[in-house]
């Protein structure tokens, strides 16, 4: 690890500030609990004129019901919302993957909006500045090739977020500020399928909160994910699943998942709808994952492995939810 690079600090307390300070250092970075920016500049991987902390902006913080949508603010722990009552009545998928995201201590600090905006990951890009010197660099940082995909003009490199694909089936937005003003979208349109740019934030634009729909009577939805310690690591697979059955088929089944792609994947699952879910509907799903995942060598543990598990996971993942009362 090396020494942090030298830049200035600011904690301002309004979204406004904020943005102000973001367009005075076009190097300048957001920053919530930094349990992901942080160790990312101690391996050299940037080098921010400043640092921009969200944590004392009031209204980034909070939960709060708006008619029949939940607004959850981007400064928002990942263990305030786990143990939200709200979040747990209503969206408990939500709560699960925020409850499988690293460790405690990681939960206190880490955020809402940095979980949805971490940065991507590869094998050849995690590394420290030594290592990434010696192998030539990558594209996505200080190089000009992909070492995973080879004469290719993109980056490879893997969004491993949890939070992500459970908003995506639970049908959430989000709500971005920045110069122009204010703007909604859903969660998939927060990413694109580039590795050194996943996300679609304009510059000086950020994250300010996650908006969720009222939940469906009967939906059932969970989450689930490998890695290789469960105190720590991102997953090497994870998948979200919501379920609305009507009688003994299926009305509704959104599939997304993490760990495969640049970006969160939504799944196509309409072909599913109005059939039984049993040993000949489940393979379908597993054709679906094989069709649209593009799991490659970015992590440690083969890509072959990691496509086989997320197809393994998928399926008892909607067992279970198939199950539920």
């Amino acid at each position: 690890m090396n020494l942090l690079p030298a830049f200035q600090c600011h904690r301002p307390a309004t979204l406004e500030e904020a943005v102000r300070l973001k367009a005075a250092s076009a190097s300048a970075r957001f920053v919530g609990g930094g349990t992901d920016l942080l160790v990312n500049l101690r391996r050299g991987l940037g080098d921010p004129a400043a640092l921009i902390d969200l944590t004392a902006v009031a209204d980034l913080a909070t939960i709060r019901r708006d008619g029949d949508e939940l607004w959850l603010g981007a400064a928002v722990t990942l263990a305030g919302l786990a143990r939200h009552p709200e979040v747990l009545a209503a969206y408990p998928a939500l709560a699960e993957a925020a409850l499988a995201v690293a460790g405690p201590t990681h939960r206190e600090a880490a955020t809402l909006g940095g979980n949805l905006c971490q940065d991507t990951r590869c094998i050849f890009y995690n590394q420290s500045e030594w290592w990434r010197q010696a192998n030539g660099y990558c594209r996505k940082y200080e190089g000009d090739k992909c070492h995973v995909v080879l004469k290719n003009d993109r980056c490879y490199a893997t969004y491993h977020g949890d939070i992500a694909p459970v908003l995506m089936v639970l049908c959430a937005d989000c709500v971005v500020f920045g110069p122009d003003g204010v703007r909604r979208l859903n969660i998939a349109g927060l990413y694109r399928e580039i590795g050194s740019d996943h996300l679609t934030l304009a510059p000086g634009e950020v994250l300010a909160a996650v908006v969720l729909p009222p939940a469906p009577k009967g939906r059932r939805a969970g989450y689930a994910k490998v890695r290789i310690r469960d105190a720590i690591d991102f997953p090497l697979a994870g998948v979200a699943a919501a379920l609305t059955r009507d009688g003994d088929v299926i009305g509704e089944l959104k599939v997304a998942i993490t760990g495969s792609n640049s970006a969160p994947l939504a799944i196509a699952t309409d072909v599913l709808s109005g059939r039984a879910w049993n040993d000949e509907t489940a393979p379908i799903l597993a054709q679906s994952l094989r069709k649209q995942a593009s799991v490659l060598r970015t992590t440690v543990v083969g890509a072959s492995y990691r496509r086989r598990v997320m197809q393994a996971v998928a399926r008892r993942l909607v067992d279970t939810l198939w199950q539920q009362d």
